[in-house]
């Protein structure tokens, strides 16, 4: 896995394979009881996990439980994902859909924000309006929730995808797309998207035009959720404890996350109000209240997908979210 761009320097592979050796040399010594390594979770440089990031910076995650591994893209938490590499993840609602789809056994432990503007598209200065971008080549990470931004973009404009060249790049090579004239747009989120304004380019489309359609939710292996029940409780307090910290105080935590990113302090706290962050008890509410209301998400989010193509079939919510975590932790924080 390529992890250029991250805000941490990635070990977790290394330190996972120093405790595979020191848990043979136990064995070995005739030690039954094998420590397990922490579970890794993986984020990618997305406003909307910022809180499990802060939670990892400021030392409110237990080590011997949770690992945060932040990787430079979504597709590349996805392939961790799907390798085995990573036990848990932070992902879209649209990027879990599709994984599950594949093939790969994961079940929603809780929702974690939706995002009210975070999400967008950019364009060259001369492009005014989605409809400008008929013929034009248009940068996307076609895996991960750019190409269901892009789709709910083009079906608000009355466009298709074949009316525009659709360029798969992963987002965090956006802005060299761009400033070489490679594409017209790009589909982006913050804080990437934060550096292509600055740069001069002008939003088009946002997630504010889809309300409650791009959510961030934590996924966890199935097999893991059954066998580390109390690791994927830990990793939900570390989330909760990360948004305390960024409800209690936004321009220290905006301090802490923004440098690497081009955002100045200020302007990161804009981008965290572009999200709409879940407490856990509201969390709990919506995946089991008389009206789930995460059903009528998945389903409108499912039938864009199905429409071009980027998924076969819509899995059965009750198949997929598994609250039994979530329950534990919220009586018992």
């Amino acid at each position: 896995m390529n992890d250029q761009g991250g805000r941490h320097t990635k070990t977790w592979l290394a330190r996972m394979g120093r405790a595979a050796g020191c848990a043979v040399l136990l064995l070995l010594a005739g030690c039954m009881e094998v420590p397990q390594p922490p579970l890794a979770v993986g984020t990618n440089m997305r406003v909307g996990a910022d809180p499990l990031v802060l939670a990892s910076e400021r030392g409110l995650v237990d080590p011997g439980r949770v690992k945060v591994v932040e990787l430079a893209s979504g597709s590349e938490v996805q392939r961790a994902l799907n390798n085995g590499l990573l036990d848990a993840a932070a992902l879209t609602l649209d990027e879990t859909l599709r994984l599950v789809d594949a093939g790969v056994d994961l079940r929603i432990v809780a929702l974690l924000n939706a995002s009210q503007g975070a999400d967008v598209v950019v364009a060259r200065r001369d492009i005014e309006s989605p409809r400008d971008l008929r013929g034009e080549m248009v940068a996307v990470e076609d895996t991960s929730v750019g190409a269901f931004m892009l789709q709910r973009m083009l079906g608000k404009t009355g466009l298709t995808r074949a009316e525009v060249r659709v360029v798969n790049l992963e987002a965090n090579a956006h802005l060299d797309a761009l400033r070489d004239g490679r594409v017209a747009a790009a589909v982006s989120h913050a804080p990437l998207s934060g550096a292509l304004i600055a740069a001069g380019y002008r939003p088009i489309f946002s997630s504010r035009a889809i309300p409650g359609e791009v959510v961030d939710v934590m996924v966890v292996r199935a097999s893991v959720l059954r066998a580390r029940p109390e690791a994927v409780d830990g990793l939900l307090r570390a989330w909760a404890a990360g948004l305390a910290e960024v409800h209690a105080d936004a321009t220290r935590a905006a301090a802490a996350l923004s440098p690497g990113t081009g955002l100045s302090t200020l302007e990161y706290v804009g981008a965290l109000r572009d999200v709409a962050f879940m407490p856990l008890d509201v969390s709990l509410e919506q995946l089991t209240g008389p009206s789930v209301a995460l059903e009528a998400r998945a389903r409108s989010v499912g039938g864009a997908l199905m429409d071009v193509g980027l998924l076969r079939r819509m899995p059965l919510l009750v198949d997929l979210v598994d609250t039994s975590a979530l329950r534990r932790v919220v009586r018992q924080p």
